[in-house]
Parts: C-alpha cells; sequence; structure tokens
C-alpha cells in the first residue's frame, strides 16, 4: 500500500508496527514478518539515520520507537493510521494485533 512512498514493503511493515505497538525490537519483527532479522536491522538503521525512529537498549535489546524530535511525525503517524484502516482484516489480525498467552487454567484472578 505505501511501499511506493517508502521505497519497499519491509519499511511498511515496520512503520506499521510502530503504529500498532508503539515500539518494536528487530527479532520480534522477524519472527512476526517470517524475514530475515538482518533485513528488519538495515530498514531500521535506515529510518533511524534519516532521524524518523529511535532507538533505546534495554539490557541487550535494542528498541525502537517513533522518534518524538522528527518534525513531521505528527503527519506521518495520521498517514499510517490512514493506511492502516484500509489493510484487510486477515493482515492486521496476523501482524498487528496485541497477542497475549491464554490465561493458565485454574489460576487465580
Amino acid at each position: 500500500m505505501l511501499e511506493g512512498l517508502f521505497g519497499n514493503v519491509m519499511v511498511e511493515k515496520i512503520l506499521f508496527t510502530l503504529y500498532a505497538y508503539g515500539e518494536g525490537y528487530p527479532l520480534g519483527m522477524a519472527k512476526t514478518f517470517a524475514v530475515p532479522v538482518n533485513r528488519i536491522q538495515q530498514q531500521l538503521k535506515r529510518l533511524e539515520d534519516a532521524g524518523i525512529v529511535a532507538s533505546r537498549l534495554v539490557g541487550r535489546v535494542r528498541i525502537y520507537t517513533f522518534n518524538p524530535r522528527y518534525p513531521f511525525k505528527k503527519e506521518l503517524q495520521s498517514l499510517i493510521a490512514k493506511a492502516y484502516e484500509f489493510l484487510p482484516e486477515k493482515d492486521k489480525d496476523n501482524y498487528y494485533r496485541m497477542r497475549t498467552r491464554p490465561r493458565r487454567t485454574g489460576k487465580p484472578l
């Protein structure tokens, strides 16, 4: 949908992930999309070099979010939100819904 604008489909998937979850890490994205982690890392580096995303280390994991200092952050997020509305429900369910484990049976509330 937006791959023509962003250059490739991987950047689109990364931006949708950051929009849906607020943050993400390369290995988690690579597992979700079933692609090699270096493809995700290359695109995240490109986005970080452009100032679109920012990263921080949490332990040994590098977490990526939208850069709060990016001058077009609000406009970019509204564009992504609009495009997200037009994604097929199947793609939303497969990639961009919060995943939670089922509660263990018998566990007290």
